[in-house]
């Protein structure tokens, strides 16, 4: 059921990725969808624990869901400067390389037994999301040391998320009460954002922001569920590779062409989820 959920995250993630991609094709702030998204799923997941009641919530989780909560915002915010700064073609790839943080953290940190065939398929996986998010070159000007740091700040940001993550399902705290602080303290970070940016507001930001945040919601809870009961050191690469989604929903959606490289990318994907099962 772990893996099941894990690829309810992935699924979540990837289509939320998707819809951002579309968004900023049609001139909207990724800002202001995360604020309305983060917003969205606050009210949503704080107004579950009213009506169903929920266990106290004290202070390490407020902390731990806010730090949660900021990272992936600022993560996000890194990710997409990175993109104006330098080149696309190595962007994705690198920050990609982030799950190598969380994994390593649940071998040393929470003590997971991987077996040499499972680091095969682990390995395989991560290299299929580098090779699928992967495109040639193209000349344009290019800011490489603002882009390095826009690109540092991204990994780290999604490196410390995995293995606060991880932290808190170890320390067996409520994942709702995780939510409700990640929301909300997200929501105050991407508010203080905007204020700073001074971009203008749309309509259609609101009903953007809403449709991710409720997909957030489901992804999120899956990636607690899964991380709660099954290795994370699998669960991480798993996620990963939403990419997939984009890649897939490109070639559908948008009428993408996909590249051969790609292609081998997905079918190496699904290999090395098959190794991590042996």
């Amino acid at each position: 059921m772990w893996i099941a959920a894990a690829f309810v995250t992935m699924i979540s993630f990837g289509t939320n990725n998707t819809i951002f991609k579309w968004s900023t094709g049609n001139g909207l702030s990724k800002v202001h969808i995360q604020f309305f998204f983060y917003f969205v799923a606050f009210i949503l997941t704080f107004g579950f624990g009213i009506s169903y009641g929920t266990a106290p919530i004290n202070l390490l989780t407020i902390l731990l869901g806010t730090l949660i909560g900021i990272l992936n915002a600022n993560g996000n915010i890194q990710m997409s400067k990175a993109f104006e700064k330098g080149p696309a073609s190595l962007t994705s790839p690198l920050i990609g390389t982030n799950a190598i943080f969380p994994i390593l953290s649940a071998g040393i940190m929470f003590h997971e037994k991987i077996t040499l065939m499972q680091w095969v398929g682990i390995v395989v996986m991560l290299g299929s999301a580098i090779a699928i998010q992967y495109s040639p070159v193209k000349n344009r000007k290019t800011s490489y040391l603002s882009w390095m740091i826009r690109v540092l700040l991204a990994i780290f940001s999604f490196g410390l998320l995995g293995i606060l993550m991880k932290t808190s399902s170890y320390l067996q705290i409520n994942s709702l009460n995780i939510l409700i602080s990640m929301y909300g303290g997200g929501s105050a970070y991407l508010a203080v954002c905007s204020l700073l940016r001074r971009e203008k507001w749309k309509k259609s930001e609101v009903n953007v922001g809403a449709l991710v945040g409720i997909i957030s919601i489901l992804g999120y809870s899956a990636y607690f569920y899964a991380l709660h009961s099954g290795m994370a050191s699998i669960i991480f690469p798993v996620v990963s590779l939403n990419c997939l989604v984009v890649v897939l929903a490109g070639y559908w959606i948008f009428k993408e062409k996909l590249k051969l490289y790609q292609v081998i990318g997905v079918f190496s994907a699904l290999l090395g989820i098959i190794f991590t099962k042996i």
